[in-house]
């Protein structure tokens, strides 16, 4: 039975350009029942979110199978968000049609070995290719899956940098529910760690990338004292314990630090003027601070509190359909926003304006957005129908 509507089989949105299905990972055959929903025969890509409950590899083989000629792309989750909102144990298939998108995708397999600027050159034969094939389709963009496990996002995205031109690129880091163990990214059928997958598009629908998060800064600072920026660990904080000075900072217990408190009260650094999150991952068993992406000695963090996640969320998404609304909107949402909506039984709130606003996508281990690799954000893409359609 699916979770989030109580039927059995898969849901499907096919009305509309963008197409999806939803299918609960242990029906008898999920990808055969994504299949029939979106039918195969016209669509460029699929991206597929599978749950950390399904089996990623079995799951990538039979959709590049079955899905066939189009390309399947797709990583694990910490969560989706399907046409109910918030769910979890589904695999979610998302269509892109050939009468609109065109598609080129680029495998790194090791995030540990490969020619930055020979990436940066397939990139540019890709845009020039689709640019050729569909030279009266104006609007394009980048979408990126990486290994949430790999601590590589913020050194990859900044080697990428180069490679993108005026094209907006946002993604998200695979996940693993909360367990933090083992996340994969998918292509050609087959699951791989420490890797990423990147996909070019090019369509005829005008596209909004965007990013937002529901954060406000304090006057409360610290600075990381020491700290292993290879493995994005903290030790110190203000020259004490990370763990401990935290917790004194919040007026909590260091022995009841927990995830949905790293989650609703995290910590933020400000970039050429603006804030972004650096986002707590979890209290490592040596009592310091992992964290979800770049930290290192002597950055000073700030803590921010919430706001109202329910009328951020309203609002936002509402911007996206000031003119006009989307077809579909394909969301990177990090965990911590559904930890947080979770701990303050805002679900059903959020699972609602996601539905009403035809965002589909997944819960991540940090995302990204054009040169920067963020946590607690909602990133993603705004797809409009063409005016001529």
């Amino acid at each position: 039975m699916d979770q989030a509507n109580g039927l059995s089989g898969p849901l499907s949105r096919l009305s509309g350009i963008v197409r999806s299905a939803f299918a609960v990972h242990d029906a008898p055959d999920p990808v055969g029942d994504l299949v029939a929903a979106l039918g195969p025969d016209d669509l460029d890509a699929v991206l597929l979110f599978v749950t950390p409950l399904a089996d990623a590899a079995a799951i990538a083989q039979r959709a590049t199978e079955l899905f066939a000629p189009a390309t399947v792309i797709g990583c694990t989750t910490a969560g989706e968000i399907s046409s109910q909102g918030y769910v979890e144990g589904e695999i979610l298939a998302i269509g892109l049609p050939r009468s609109h998108f065109v598609t080129r995708t680029v495998v790194v397999e090791n995030l540990d070995d490969y020619a930055a600027q020979d990436l940066i050159d397939e990139m540019i034969r890709n845009r020039n290719a689709m640019a050729s094939e569909k030279p009266d389709w104006a609007h394009e963009f980048t979408f990126l899956m990486i290994d949430g496990m790999s601590v590589k996002e913020d050194s990859f995205i900044s080697d990428l940098s180069v490679g993108l031109g005026p094209v907006p690129l946002f993604g998200g880091s695979a996940g693993d529910g909360t367990e933090f163990g083992a996340t994969y990214v998918l292509y050609e059928g087959k699951a791989h760690t420490h890797a990423a997958v990147l996909t070019q598009v090019r369509t005829r629908c005008p596209i909004k990338v965007f990013k937002t998060d529901h954060l406000v800064p304090t006057d409360q600072r610290m600075v990381v004292t020491d700290a292993d920026p290879v493995r994005r660990v903290v030790y110190e904080i203000n020259a004490e314990p990370a763990a401990r000075e935290y917790a004194r900072l919040l007026g909590k217990d260091p022995e009841q630090l927990t995830t949905f408190t790293f989650a609703a009260h995290p910590v933020v650094v400000k970039i050429d003027g603006q804030h972004h999150v650096r986002a707590i991952q979890q209290l490592n068993e040596d009592g310091n601070l992992n964290f979800f992406s770049a930290i290192d000695i002597g950055l000073v963090l700030t803590l921010a509190e919430p706001e109202d996640m329910e009328t951020h969320l309203e609002r936002e998404i509402g911007k996206l359909s000031q003119t006009r609304e989307p077809d579909a909107i394909i969301a990177c949402d990090c965990v911590l926003r559904r930890l947080e909506a979770q701990e303050k039984q805002k679900i059903g709130a959020l699972s609602g304006i996601l539905a009403r606003n035809r965002v589909i996508g997944f819960s991540t281990y940090g995302e990204q957005l054009n040169s920067m690799h963020v946590n607690q954000t909602l990133t993603g893409v705004a797809i409009y129908p063409p005016e001529d359609d």
